[in-house]
């Protein structure tokens, strides 16, 4: 029998059992969903992992230089927690001294933050981060000027009273009205906005855009660190290699500046995208090592239902396999059909799957903070898997009919 007829006459079948047909295609739907719809938020995560979560935080080709970590993914003991708090506070000198002894080229930029309110005619904006800097850290975190300017090089070491807003915190402020040379309050210090950032987006649901820049000169640094204190030091390379380099030389620098001696452990902490994303690899790739498990049992599962379907099916055809038989058709002929028949009510299942399992992964990025993008390839597996498993369940039922005898088979009732 041709390939083409059987599967038009599995189809037949389909249609005009579509109650049994369905109940025999829950478990391959149920697999396949399951494996779309995990893979696509994994691999989701993945992206926004790498470009947004670590970028957006961290920045690109860039790491810090901090007392302490400031991104904690995992299991952390109270010990360590100690080790961390009994770290001396990275210093301007510290900052000053590895910006001299560096070799490798890179941007720099010397950070304090802490969360203040701001204010503008009796509108404040409570628990707000803001940030005294340098004007590489405009550069550093690949921001755009909407609207106005960032503040110069020069505004930061004359201690200039700017401040540069984000656009979440702009438009709660002043509500349609230009910003640009309006006086805000941040704590009680006056400062004038000089520059809105164009809309970051969110991260895991929370905004990136209410936040406030400011020069490290400028006065409400006060409120934010004690003095020749930062919180972080970023510094750029141009590329992952530079920057893997740059990260030994701020070790050997910052060792030798403390006097730490061979073997005792390091009393600062080097805080990068790639050390920010280690954790989630490692989450990802235990997901991805328990998913063949997961969507396994669904598998063997549907299969064991339509290779019980195909027997029952065998058995109520058995007069018509008998006619088959007895008009010349060959026992690979009988296989064929029930096994094509069998693949093809597979393959159905798995194809709903698919669907619904790219319907679940848009309903999770549409209606949570969690992104979800569909793999390419995960929908060619799960086409293959309802293949496989519709022919491997499909092998025992055919055999039975291709070995009936015409003689008895016509003879059924």
């Amino acid at each position: 029998m041709p390939l083409y007829e059987a599967v038009v006459l599995a189809l037949g079948s389909i249609r005009a059992q579509k109650l049994k047909s369905f109940f025999s295609l829950i478990g391959v739907l149920i697999g396949v969903t399951f494996l779309i719809a995990v893979v696509s938020i994994v691999q989701g995560m993945n992206v926004y992992m790498t470009d947004k979560f670590a970028g957006a935080l961290i920045g690109v080709n860039t790491f810090q230089l901090r007392s302490r970590p400031n991104i904690v993914m995992g299991n952390t003991t109270e010990e360590q927690w100690r080790a961390w708090n009994r770290n001396p506070r990275i210093t301007l000198e510290d900052a000053a001294y590895v910006e001299e002894h560096m070799q490798t080229p890179a941007r720099f930029a010397r950070v304090g933050f802490d969360r203040i309110s701001v204010g503008w005619r009796g509108k404040l904006a409570k628990d707000i981060s803001v940030n005294t800097t340098d004007a590489e850290f405009f550069t550093i975190k690949h921001w755009n000027i909407e609207e106005g300017r960032a503040f110069s090089q020069q505004e930061v070491n004359f201690g200039a009273q700017v401040v540069v807003l984000g656009h979440d915190l702009a438009a709660k402020l002043f509500e349609g009205r230009d910003p640009i040379g309006q006086t805000v309050t941040l704590g009680a210090l006056p400062h004038r906005v000089i520059g809105v950032i164009a809309p970051q987006g969110t991260l895991f649901g929370i905004s990136l855009d209410k936040f406030a820049v400011t020069t490290l000169g400028s006065p409400v640094r006060n409120l934010v660190n004690r003095p020749h204190v930062i919180d972080d030091f970023h510094i750029q390379a141009q590329n992952p290699d530079q920057m893997r380099a740059a990260m030994e030389e701020v070790t050997v620098l910052m060792r030798s500046r403390r006097g730490l001696r061979p073997g005792q452990p390091d009393n600062f902490h080097l805080e990068s995208a790639e050390a920010a994303l280690a954790t989630w690899d490692k989450i990802s790739k235990i997901l991805f090592m328990a998913l063949p498990g997961l969507v396994a049992i669904s598998l063997v599962v549907g299969g064991i239902v339509i290779m019980n379907i195909m027997l029952m099916a065998v058995a109520e055809r058995t007069r018509e396999i008998g006619i088959r038989k007895a008009l010349g058709a060959k026992r690979r002929d009988i296989m064929a059909q029930f096994v094509v028949e069998s693949a093809t009510l597979s393959v159905t299942g798995a194809v709903f799957g698919i669907g619904t399992g790219i319907l679940l992964a848009f309903a999770v990025r549409a209606f949570t903070p969690l992104p979800a993008a569909v793999a390419p390839w995960s929908i060619a597996v799960g086409v293959g898997l309802g293949i496989l498993v519709g022919m491997v369940a499909g092998v025992y039922p055919a055999r039975q009919a291709a070995r009936m005898d015409p003689v008895v088979a016509l003879g059924h009732e």
